[in-house]
């Protein structure tokens, strides 16, 4: 399923994270370190160190309390941005940057996804079509679950709990980043297939609803239905960073390939805003929505 920590078992969801371009390739296991908390450990004790708070720092940094205290925990893996802010508030002497070199993935976050990870979680736009399952960022506790229970071979308890808080920790982007624009085309069929049953689909499509009510998301529905559609070579995942550049990614069931060849990205953008196009409009997608909600 998609998404670095499951959406599909083993793609973006699943991995949640990627390095490389293109990676390919999955030992089966997450990357499991201490140097996530390391480094909290050491943001903590240079941000005590200049008799800070964290929702005194937070506004210095120009991120949130929660988004200070999460990478403070080891559960964030701090962008570069962060940590060149905070070497600068703090004035770490380098030794943030110098920890921030040690850093691997925790828990949850597959290798492959985890360059597009980083990426993520700095973007200024991020676009994504799915045909397979819903987005990591669109799920709800109880979707997720559901794929990671049903993922092959079978996880544990600590396994589960681990995507799980890998994922819910990603989602938070949607709130955190107000001033990302995030658009997400979805399959139909997608809310049809009720994974999880009808209570768990019930709760899906009441959540993307209320997402779609911010103003920094469009969601738009593909039809069943379509007899021209740009999306038939399979998902889609364009961002562009603070600095204007632009790539892509495409996930299979164990790798995952991170694009930043500019003809690539450039077809991948085309049939992104083709799909755009084809889909219903945002007013539709949600009326659709609301229909398929109250016919469960």
């Amino acid at each position: 399923m998609t998404d670095g920590t499951g959406g599909a078992v083993g793609t973006e969801d699943n991995a949640e994270a990627a390095e490389g371009s293109p990676c390919t390739g999955f030992d089966g296991e997450p990357d499991t370190s201490d140097s996530l908390k390391a480094f909290g450990a050491v943001l903590k004790a240079f941000r005590r160190r200049a008799r800070l708070t964290q929702e005194e720092f937070a506004p210095r940094m120009r991120y949130s309390p929660q988004t200070v205290a999460s990478v403070e925990q080891g559960r964030r893996f701090p962008t570069a941005e962060f940590v060149e802010r905070a070497e600068e508030v703090l004035d770490a002497f380098g030794a943030l940057r110098g920890a921030a070199r040690h850093l691997s993935r925790s828990p949850g976050l597959a290798r492959w996804f985890r360059q597009w990870a980083r990426l993520e979680a700095e973007a200024i736009t991020l676009s994504t079509y799915e045909c397979r399952l819903l987005p990591g960022l669109l799920q709800t506790e109880a979707y997720a679950r559901t794929l990671f229970v049903n993922q092959l071979p079978p996880l544990d308890d600590t396994q589960i709990e681990a995507q799980w808080v890998a994922r819910a920790e990603r989602k938070r982007l949607l709130t955190e980043r107000p001033n990302t624009a995030y658009s997400f085309i979805l399959e139909e069929h997608l809310f049809l297939r009720r994974t999880g049953g009808m209570e768990v689909t019930r709760g899906v499509i009441d959540h993307v609803l209320d997402v779609a009510e911010l103003r920094n998301v469009e969601i738009q529905v593909m039809p069943v239905v379509r007899e021209n559609h740009a999306g038939l070579h399979g998902p889609i995942r364009l961002l562009e960073t603070p600095e204007h550049h632009c790539f892509s990614y495409c996930e299979g069931q164990e790798t995952g390939q991170f694009v930043s060849d500019p003809t690539v990205v450039s077809m991948h953008q085309m049939r992104y805003a083709r799909m755009r196009s084809q889909a219903l409009s945002l007013e539709e997608s949600l009326s659709l929505l609301r229909r398929m909600r109250g016919a469960l």
